[in-house]
């Protein structure tokens, strides 16, 4: 149940409500969650759309991005860290409709600790979440 969030100057993206949704989806499917409600509504992008001189490199440049995925420890083997990267990378260029932009964003991909994850007004372990999303799973397979 990721939360990914996009740093970027004011204006960068034309739809920022699309952006956040095409992310969480694409998070979503590397990950290869149950597709759920529990995965789908607590999976989410949030666009912070920063003022004019809110971002610099060394340089002075404020034409960047930056996207941190944050998500439950392990939920990301090497081969969905690498697919994370580029696919996140590709879609922010192509939300801003400037293919230059995949040289100048930044991902972060950050675990929360054990206990670190809190939904519900709980701090989940990723065992407690296993077992939620599997409780789930039956819930919808015994309504079927």
């Amino acid at each position: 149940m990721p939360m990914i969030d996009v740093y970027a100057i004011a204006g960068t993206f034309a739809d920022p409500h699309q952006l956040s949704l095409d992310l969480a989806a694409a998070v979503m499917t590397i990950e290869q969650v149950p597709d759920i409600p529990m995965f789908r509504q607590n999976t989410a992008g949030i666009v912070h759309e920063l003022g004019d001189g809110a971002l610099s490199n060394v340089d002075g440049d404020s034409n960047y991005v930056r996207v941190q995925v944050l998500t439950n420890a392990g939920a990301l083997d090497r081969n969905k860290q690498l697919a994370v990267v580029t696919q996140l990378t590709d879609i922010v260029a192509a939300a801003a409709a400037d293919p230059t932009l995949v040289d100048r964003t930044w991902v972060l991909l950050t675990e929360a600790v054990a206990g670190g994850w809190g939904l519900k007004g709980h701090a989940h372990t990723n065992d407690e979440l296993v077992s939620a999303a599997r409780a789930q799973i039956a819930e919808l397979q015994a309504g079927a």
